[in-house]
């Protein structure tokens, strides 16, 4: 059988393919362990600057496949909340790999494909592309952290709307409200990814993994928490080999070498 997720080993970052096309990509057990393998292996080597997630077949994730969602109907709830909880899994691995993720965002996205790729740390679409919150429509609640995500993205009641009447917006829209990075014309979204991958892979990955972990404090947390994470996390900076080559490129005015200066996690 054909697996229905694979990983693309570029060298300097992972290319993690959703491959379930018959479904547009619907979640699949593939495509849990081919992920979260991807995350534990950029998490270990220092080689790895970044993951994309992309689909095949010209559409992002489908969310959910709702026949699997049908047969839990008959399931112990013990059952049923095992199952959530790979998504869940899944989830948190994104947020705390130290490595940032982009969502490259063909087509559209629906369910849990919306919480996957507002998981990310950047997300990059097509214009047109559609995301469609649509667990409503089948009489189903958002999970993947969604409910937060969508607040933490955009407006609350754009945010309401979009979870209550589950309507399909379009890649522009949200990038005029700012939950989308960047925006390009269809067939482009991928190229666009590249070349921030690019952007990261020249910068200094240990620090983008720093400032990733407390931009995700920041989001839950006091001022004084927050404080307290920036007083450890640029004391360890300042100490570290990425910092000693930033500030001598600084002050001897030329580009910072940081991939020469890598060091291992």
């Amino acid at each position: 059988m054909t697996p229905l997720a694979r990983i693309e080993d570029l060298g300097d970052r992972l290319v993690v393919i959703n491959a379930n096309t018959s479904r547009r990509n619907a979640l699949s057990p593939d495509y849990y362990a081919v992920l979260g393998e991807a995350l534990a292996l950029a998490a270990r080597e220092p080689r790895i600057t970044s993951v994309l997630l992309r689909g095949d077949g010209g559409f992002f994730c489908a969310g959910g496949d709702l026949n699997l969602l049908a047969q839990r109907r008959t399931q112990a709830r013990e059952e049923r909340l095992a199952a959530i909880e790979a998504l869940h899994a899944l989830v948190r691995a994104i947020v705390g790999c130290p490595k940032p993720v982009i969502a490259v965002v063909e087509g559209g996205a629906a369910g849990a494909g919306v919480s996957l790729a507002f998981a990310c740390d950047l997300l990059v679409a097509e214009a047109e592309a559609r995301f469609t919150v649509a667990y409503v429509k089948a009489g189903l609640v958002p999970d993947g952290g969604l409910t937060r995500t969508l607040l933490e993205r955009l407006p609350a009641p754009f945010a309401a709307r979009m979870a209550l009447l589950g309507e399909a917006v379009p890649a522009r829209r949200l990038h005029e409200l700012g939950a989308i990075n960047e925006v390009c014309e269809t067939g482009d979204a991928f190229t666009a990814a590249t070349r921030i991958a690019d952007a990261l892979a020249r910068g200094p990955s240990r620090t983008q993994g720093a400032i990733k972990g407390l931009l995700c404090t920041a989001a839950g947390g006091s001022l004084d928490e927050q404080l307290d994470h920036e007083r450890e996390a640029l004391a360890d900076a300042v100490a570290a080999d990425e910092a000693q080559e930033g500030i001598a490129a600084f002050l001897e005015k030329r580009t910072p070498d940081f991939v020469r200066r890598r060091e291992p996690r």
